[in-house]
C-alpha cells in the first residue's frame, strides 16, 4: 500500500468524523456556546482544561488570533503535554485522586465560570473528578470526551463514572477506542490517530458560535486580532485592558 494512499485514507477519516460531529453534536455544540455566551455575558471566567494530547485542542483556544480572549487555560502542572520528563509521568498524574480540587482550590475559578474539559476517554480519575469538583464550586461544565469509551472501557474512577456522567453538557467527539484510524498490512499497531482534529474543531465550533451568540445579544465578542497584522497589536492591547480581571494568562 502506498504512503499516499495511507495518507488520503487518513483525510477521508478525519473527514467523515467532522462531518459527523457537525450533524450528530450540533444541538450540543450550540448549548455550550450559549454557555460561553452567557459566561462571558454576566462577568464570568472561562477555563479550558485537558490532560497529555487532550490539551492541545485547550490550548488551542487559549490567547490565540480569531480566539475569545477571556479563555484561560486551567493547568496541572505535569499534565499538560509531553515537555515532562519522563512523559509517562503525565498519565501516571492521570490517576491521582485528590489533585483535581487541589488545582481547583488554589485556582481563580469562582460560581457562574464555565470550565471545558478534555478528555479523550474521560475515565481517568483527573478528568472526572476535576468535573465532579467544578460542579460543586457553582461551575458550568463542558464535557468533550468520546461516549465510545464508557461502554467499552472501565472507569479509572472510585465511583466507576467518567467524566459525560459529571456535565452540564457533552460534546462526542465520534473518536474509536484506541484512537487510531488506519490499519495497514505490515504494519502491527493501527495508527494515525484523529482526537485532536476533531476535539479542536468541536472547541472552535463552540467558540464559533458563542461569538454568534453575543453578537445576537448586541454585545461585542472579546476577540483577539492576529498580532502580525497591521493594528493586531493595538486591538489585542484594548481587548485585554477592558478584560484584564477576567484574563488569567497575562499575570
Amino acid at each position: 500500500m502506498s504512503e499516499s494512499k495511507l495518507a488520503g485514507q487518513f483525510f477521508d477519516a478525519a473527514i467523515g468524523l467532522l462531518h459527523r460531529v457537525r450533524d450528530e453534536e450540533a444541538g450540543n455544540v450550540a448549548a455550550a456556546g450559549a454557555a460561553v455566551a452567557d459566561a462571558v455575558a454576566s462577568g464570568g471566567r472561562l477555563f479550558a482544561f485537558g490532560a497529555g494530547h487532550s490539551s492541545l485542542a485547550a490550548q488551542d483556544v487559549v490567547y490565540r488570533a480569531g480566539g475569545l480572549a477571556l479563555m484561560n487555560l486551567l493547568a496541572v502542572p505535569g499534565t499538560v503535554g509531553v515537555d515532562v520528563m519522563p512523559a509517562t509521568l503525565g498519565s501516571a498524574l492521570e490517576r491521582v485522586d485528590g489533585l483535581a480540587a487541589a488545582v481547583l482550590d488554589s485556582s481563580p475559578a469562582r460560581p457562574g465560570d464555565v470550565l471545558v474539559i478534555i478528555s479523550l476517554s474521560g475515565r481517568n480519575a483527573l478528568p472526572v473528578e476535576m468535573a465532579m469538583n467544578a460542579r460543586a464550586l457553582g461551575l458550568k461544565v463542558i464535557g468533550v470526551t468520546s461516549v465510545a469509551y464508557t461502554h467499552e472501557t472501565k472507569s479509572r474512577h472510585a465511583s466507576g463514572t467518567y467524566l459525560k456522567d459529571h456535565c452540564d453538557i457533552v460534546l462526542d467527539s465520534k473518536i474509536a477506542v484506541g484512537d487510531a484510524e488506519l490499519t495497514a498490512e505490515g504494519i502491527e499497531a493501527p495508527f494515525a490517530p484523529a482526537s485532536t482534529v476533531v476535539t479542536s474543531a468541536l472547541m472552535q465550533a463552540v467558540m464559533a458560535s458563542a461569538a454568534g451568540e453575543l453578537a445576537e445579544r448586541g454585545i461585542e465578542p472579546p476577540l483577539l486580532r492576529s498580532g502580525n497584522v497591521d493594528g493586531g497589536h493595538e486591538w489585542n492591547g484594548r481587548v485585554m485592558a477592558e478584560y484584564r480581571d477576567r484574563i488569567f494568562y497575562r499575570h
